[in-house]
Formats: structure tokens, C-alpha cells, sequence
């Protein structure tokens, strides 16, 4: 591609088959523990203050927490377009208003061999305290944490042209404003109720050749 382009890449849902809220509700969540979600989405709660309320509540050891996290699925498809963007000095950024214990645990090594930026609020873990929400500062937002369109933006005054691939409503806003667009599920409805232009994500691969200059 002759212009100047950056990916960045939501992590939960979209390099993840989906969302770590999801992976420990199913297992470690009962009813009572999921009302801030419902709180959440029913417009009562922010989405930090949701997650925080209900990570909180995991008190289950460290080891076996890293353990379950390992099992989490992800798109091998993203790791071989990290290893191209890197051969072609193109900058990669993940984002997430999730938080970065759990993704480090999945990626810390391919995050610095790849030399992949990742924002997100930080995450810290105890048995007494649970999974720990600590919003980001570079890129704060008050409802996420995190300010996905605060990073596109970013990039865009440096000069770049932005690749945002996501799944969700907090991917919506920073979508709107990409340069190019892969969406999945909520963030794909989203975009096509909002007009804004986007392919159907289906893996990381079709984001590569489209970078490659191989398709439009």
C-alpha cells in the first residue's frame, strides 16, 4: 500500500473467538453476580464501573485463574499479520476496555517479540481483592476506561491512516472514524444502522491482504 497505515485491533471478541467477561460468567458467574451487566446494558451503570464490580467478585486462586484464561481461543490469523505489519514497519496497536492482567497472560511474549503497542486499563490480581479495573491514563474515558477513539484519532495526527478491527458497542465510536473498517457481530449492526462503511470480519487474514493491497 503506498499511503502511510496502522492496524489497530480490539482484543475481546475480535482477537478472541469472545470477550473474557464472557469466558468467567459461564463458569464462575451465578445470576446475582451478573446484575452490573444488566445494569450496564440497561443504561444504569458505566461499562468500567460493570465489569470492575463483577471482576471483583473472582476469589478463586492465581494459578487456577491464569490456567482458565489460557484456554481462551485466538485467532492465530492475527499473530501471522502482526509478523507481516512488523516486516513492514506498519504500526499495530490492541485496545481494550477489558483490562491488560489477561491479556498478557494469553500474549505478553508475541506482544513484545511483534512490537505491538497495547492499551487498556490495567489489571491486577488477588484472591482477596479479585480481578482489579485501574482505568487508562494515556487514553482515559469515563464510561470505558479506555478511549478507543482517542487512539484512532492519535494515530490519524501522526499522520497514519487506521485498520480498525472490533466486535462491539465500545467499539462503535472509534469505528466511525477508522480510515477502514472489519467488523463482527454488535460492531458490524452498528456500523450498518450508523452508515458507516465496513467489511464483515471474518479473520485476520482478509486484513492482511487488504493491507497487502490484494482487495479494496
Amino acid at each position: 500500500m503506498n499511503k502511510k497505515w496502522t492496524l489497530v485491533s480490539d482484543f475481546d471478541g475480535t482477537i478472541s473467538d469472545k470477550d473474557f467477561f464472557y469466558y468467567v460468567a459461564d463458569k464462575y458467574f451465578d445470576d446475582k453476580m451478573l446484575s452490573p451487566w444488566r445494569e450496564f446494558l440497561a443504561g444504569r451503570k458505566k461499562h468500567f464501573v460493570a465489569l470492575a464490580e463483577m471482576f471483583g467478585n473472582l476469589h478463586i486462586e492465581k494459578n487456577e485463574l491464569d490456567k482458565f484464561i489460557k484456554t481462551i481461543n485466538l485467532d492465530q490469523s492475527f499473530f501471522k499479520l502482526a509478523e507481516w505489519c512488523k516486516t513492514q514497519n506498519i504500526p499495530v496497536t490492541i485496545c481494550s476496555a477489558g483490562n491488560d492482567y489477561y491479556i498478557n497472560v494469553l500474549m505478553q511474549k508475541e506482544i513484545k517479540f511483534y512490537k505491538i503497542k497495547l492499551v487498556s486499563n490495567k489489571g491486577k490480581y488477588s484472591v482477596e481483592n479479585g480481578l482489579q479495573m485501574i482505568p487508562n491514563k494515556e487514553y482515559f474515558d469515563e464510561n470505558l476506561g479506555v478511549s478507543k477513539a482517542a487512539i484512532v484519532k492519535d494515530w490519524q495526527n501522526k499522520g497514519y491512516k487506521v485498520v480498525y478491527c472490533g466486535d462491539g458497542l465500545p467499539d462503535a465510536e472509534a469505528a466511525a472514524l477508522a480510515d477502514k473498517v472489519f467488523a463482527r457481530t454488535m460492531l458490524y449492526d452498528k456500523c450498518v444502522e450508523n452508515n458507516v462503511q465496513c467489511e464483515k470480519l471474518e479473520n485476520f487474514a482478509q486484513v492482511q491482504k487488504f493491507m497487502e493491497g490484494k482487495i479494496k
